[in-house]
């Protein structure tokens, strides 16, 4: 109903929708948000090729408005001497696209949207131009709390978590997309219906990530998709300020799915990663969540290329576990978790098994919380499932604004 009261505005207002023009020169981060702040329903702020030198991130709560530069090698929003830690630009309302220009430097995240119901992000790069530095911003690409989420045709480089993340949200696309020396490249956290497609994922510590947390306002993250990917080299140290989740993802993890339910990893070409190919493991650490389920369940690994991985896994045990297996992890490993213990409660099993086309080992750990030192690795069986889930669709009219 949201959506449709917000597209009936659009069209009501198309015939007076305008473009606010904004050049370089001046005060840019006054003439930027006073735009912003200005904009109607159904208008374009076009930012004109330059560098825009900012101390101060940058917000749009109105909706339905387009954010356009010249291209990310021309319309440029430096936030080097930004000051605080906020994002380089903030979104807080519905149906907007923002594209063709680059931030860099953001002292937080890059393009933060929360709370969204419609948000495009497109031919967009977030970059932090000194290289990965665990001082570097979290987030480059990050809707949270959002619904209809599109990432299209954008890059990332150096985020100190993830490069492009999508958490606590639902209906989600991310496509056509580059993101590199990130800690984690691509992260679906908490997240429901999600097709992660055509993306680049390389030299990351992690490449892509598929998440479920406990103590979060959404969490049961499901029906995730990771379709022709490239997922290369993924061998970055992880630099990650320590005690953030992904500090503890191992460099030379290729793919690597917590705690979701009905995840599809099918026709990804996953190359060269150190680690593991794909892992598929339980949440990790204690928790008191009652309602948190940290087994992965019902993930599916077909069709896919697999090829010169798990040579030198760094994950705990990693090397006494690939020298029982021959001296190289292959391409997909379960922790093979099946059950856990509800805080105060008693023991629950999982619900749904984890299936490979591929050679696979499971270590065989029975309950959540077992060391991997006690691992005792068999061989995964090999099967074929394929989902018949159909492709996420988008509203029409986002699409349209971000072809």
């Amino acid at each position: 109903m949201r959506s449709a009261l917000i597209l009936a505005a659009l069209l009501a207002s198309a015939a007076g929708a305008k473009t606010i023009h904004v050049g370089p020169g001046g005060q840019p981060h006054e003439t930027l948000q006073t735009a912003l702040i200005e904009a109607q329903p159904g208008d374009t702020v076009h930012i004109a090729a330059g560098r825009y030198a900012l101390a101060d991130g940058l917000s749009l709560d109105v909706d339905g408005v387009t954010v356009k530069g010249d291209g990310p090698g021309a319309t440029i929003l430096d936030f080097t001497g930004q000051k605080g830690e906020g994002e380089g630009l903030l979104i807080t309302s519905d149906n907007v696209v923002v594209r063709d220009l680059a931030i860099e430097n953001a002292a937080g995240n890059g393009v933060k949207s929360k709370g969204s119901d419609g948000i495009a992000l497109v031919n967009l790069r977030v970059e932090w131009t000194s290289g990965p530095k665990a001082t570097n911003g979290a987030y480059g690409l990050y809707p949270v709390s959002s619904k209809n989420v599109l990432i299209d045709r954008s890059v990332v480089k150096g985020a100190s978590d993830a490069g492009i993340y999508v958490g606590q949200s639902t209906n989600i696309i991310v496509r056509n997309s580059r993101a590199e020396q990130n800690v984690a490249g691509i992260e679906i956290e908490n997240s429901y219906d999600a097709d992660v497609k055509d993306n680049v994922a390389t030299n990351n510590a992690g490449g892509i990530l598929v998440f479920d947390l406990p103590d979060l306002p959404q969490q049961g993250g499901r029906n995730v998709r990771l379709i022709n990917n490239k997922v290369l080299a993924n061998n970055h140290v992880n630099f990650a300020a320590p005690g953030n989740i992904v500090a503890g993802v191992p460099s030379g993890t290729g793919i690597m799915v917590m705690a979701n339910d009905n995840v599809e990893v099918t026709r990804n070409e996953v190359t060269g990663n150190n680690g593991n190919a794909v892992m598929i493991v339980a949440y990790t650490q204690a928790f008191t969540d009652k309602a948190y389920n940290p087994l992965p369940r019902n993930v599916r690994v077909v069709n896919n290329r697999f090829s010169g991985n798990g040579t030198a896994p760094a994950f705990k045990g990693g090397k006494e576990i690939a020298a029982a297996v021959g001296g190289t992890v292959p391409p997909v490993m379960w922790d093979g978790i099946t059950r856990y213990n509800i805080p105060g409660g008693g023991e629950q099993a999982a619900t749904g098994g984890i299936a490979s086309d591929a050679p696979g080992i499971t270590l065989n750990l029975g309950v959540q919380g077992t060391p991997a030192s006690a691992a005792q690795p068999a061989p995964l069986p090999q099967t074929v499932a394929i989902s018949t889930r159909p492709d996420i669709k988008l509203p029409a009219e986002l699409e349209a604004r971000s072809r």
